[in-house]
């Protein structure tokens, strides 16, 4: 954590955040006792430790001592301010977002006339990692990042900072020491069966345990990127009394108006808090026992059934020939029931949906038509259109598309009889949609526009005023470089296919915080489909067409069909 050396007072101390307790399992209330470190509710970080000016430091020592202090400002907010002129601490506010720049900084100041100036003016010219927002959202930022100050000599020796922009400036390695990503849960807002992941970054605290603190933040409403699109199930004015955890049990005292008769509360309230703490790595295979007010709520054991994630069921397919196959387990299964397996030409841009019987859609030269996957299934033209987006099914069982010409979002609900309707997304306007895919939480959406370009939306409002709004972006690729494919892994991750001159790049981007990571390929892919942790691809061969699967390793690829194997498919996604 060495700033430089001349810094050296700059250490790091690591630091276990709160203390732990054991509950020990008597019949009736637990006992709990303080057990010190290695609380499993906590993760262990460094904690940086500043020092003021000092009186024979230089600017360049200054600033960069400015900025340690800023990177203990939460554990210790004494120290910064020794730092700043009079004026600069009545001015600066640590409120607003965390700037993050790359470690590799310059402090660059202003040619001196003869050195008897005192206002030395300096440049940080640095590169932008991220920004942190005060949702917690991180966004990867690139570029260059380039912030004048002006440092007044002190007649007591070494400077002062006279102007400072409000929020903290760290660096990567701030980051990457005091915060964590983490995944926050809250409800699908219009289904409720489901929960929809937010991924946020957390600084880790001395105060309290790492679970504290998720918990704390889960009671808060998500960040920007979902808001009005997904539901809570803690009333409003609920608060965590206390956190206790033992080796086999975590105690969670929550107080507030939780009505104990609430089934549907219940359910998703300790859904929300299970999957909040267990995928984050704290209280993993832990029984999570909820109490209101010091009286027993329920007890969750981490065995127990759970759908609030489950994307299993899903059989994959793919299309030779304009009929729609199975796959099996090691190859190829069949062609499926009725119309949808029947050879034809004219049919493109496949969609399968999920549910006891699914739904196939298709883009045709006048629309989109749907068949199901039974003996009886015929097609049938819904949405009508010349210029749509390919077809994308909700979990709802509702059918979407965008049409380029009208600049509508439409929604054909099979179970109301009626035709397309549309749906608000005045975000949208003005911009070339040329994909749309709806993600398997039924909230999210990823969308490209042009050619070079992916954002993220969500599902917001219910019912007659369900829109699509929270418009973000999430990548854009180069010059001379064009985006293939896309497709939904699992509720975070986005795979984009990008072609270029030089060949093919497949991308999984965490659409939470933009982390991106390349997945190597050897052949030149037509079009990709996945499901969790399976990644289906067609390539062509001289006009011949086969089906590959990404091996496990996420490195190497394994043929699963070949020849007369073209587009797979997952249900939704």
């Amino acid at each position: 954590m060495m700033r430089t050396s001349r810094l050296a007072a700059i250490v790091a101390a690591v630091v276990l955040s709160g203390s732990g307790c054991t509950v020990i399992p008597v019949s009736g209330p637990y006992t709990v006792k303080d057990e010190g470190p290695g609380d499993p509710l906590s993760k262990s970080f460094q904690r940086m430790i500043p020092i003021p000016p000092q009186k024979t430091w230089g600017p360049d020592e200054t600033i960069r001592g400015m900025q340690a202090a800023m990177a203990a400002y939460p554990d210790d907010p004494s120290i910064l301010p020794l730092y700043l002129t009079p004026e600069a601490r009545s001015k600066w506010s640590p409120a607003g977002p965390v700037t993050v720049i790359q470690d590799a900084y310059e402090v660059v100041p202003a040619p001196s006339r003869d050195g008897t100036e005192t206002v030395q003016k300096i440049t940080i010219n640095g590169r932008y990692v991220a920004v942190i927002a005060e949702d917690d959202s991180y966004t990867p930022m690139a570029g260059a990042w380039d912030k004048p100050y002006d440092l007044v000599k002190d007649p007591q020796g070494g400077y002062r900072v006279n102007s400072l922009p409000s929020g903290l400036l760290l660096t990567d390695s701030d980051v990457r020491r005091a915060y964590r990503p983490t995944n926050l849960y809250y409800l699908n807002r219009n289904t409720q069966d489901r929960l929809v992941v937010d991924r946020v970054r957390l600084r880790l605290k001395t105060t309290e345990t790492f679970a504290q603190t998720v918990l704390e933040r889960l009671l808060k409403p998500p960040s920007t990127a979902l808001e009005g699109a997904v539901a809570t199930s803690f009333p409003p004015g609920t608060t965590i009394e206390s956190v206790r955890s033992g080796e086999e049990r975590v105690v969670i005292n929550l107080s507030g108006a939780i009505d104990p008769l609430d089934l549907s509360t219940e359910d998703g309230l300790r859904a929300q808090i299970r999957y909040s703490l267990n995928k984050n790595e704290v209280a993993k295979g832990r029984i999570i026992e909820i109490q209101v007010d010091g009286e027993p709520y329920y007890t969750d054991r981490p065995n127990s059934d759970e759908h609030w994630l489950d994307d299993s069921g899903g059989s994959g397919y793919y299309v030779a020939k304009g009929a729609v196959h199975y796959l099996a387990k090691d190859g190829p299964g069949g062609v499926v029931a009725g119309a949808a397996g029947e050879a034809r030409d004219g049919y493109s841009e496949f969609a399968v949906s999920k549910g006891g019987t699914p739904t196939v859609a298709a883009m045709t030269s006048t629309g989109i038509s749907v068949a199901g996957l039974t003996a009886e299934g015929k097609w049938q033209e819904v949405i009508q259109g010349t210029a749509l987006t390919p077809p994308t099914w909700n979990r709802d069982g509702s059918l979407w598309t965008y049409d380029r010409k009208n600049s509508v979002l439409l929604r054909y609900d099979p179970s109301n009889g009626r035709g397309p309707e549309r749906v608000a997304a005045p975000k949208l306007a003005g911009l070339d949609v040329t994909r749309l895919r709806i993600a398997r939480d039924g909230v999210r959406v990823a969308v490209t526009t042009g050619k070079n370009t992916v954002q993220t939306c969500a599902l917001t409002g219910e019912g007659a005023g369900t829109m699509l709004g929270n418009l973000q972006a999430l990548t854009t690729t180069e010059a001379g470089k064009g985006i293939t494919d896309i497709a939904w892994a699992d509720d975070e991750h986005l795979l984009v296919l990008v072609e270029s001159e030089a060949g093919q790049i497949l991308n999984e981007i965490n659409v939470g915080d933009g982390e991106s990571t390349g997945v190597p390929l050897k052949d030149r892919l037509e079009s990709v489909a996945a499901l969790g942790d399976r990644v289906l691809a067609e390539v062509q061969t001289k006009g011949v067409s086969k089906l590959l699967e990404l091996n496990q390793d996420r490195q190497t690829w394994t043929t699963k069909i070949d020849p007369d194997a073209g587009a797979p498919l997952f249900p939704l996604g």
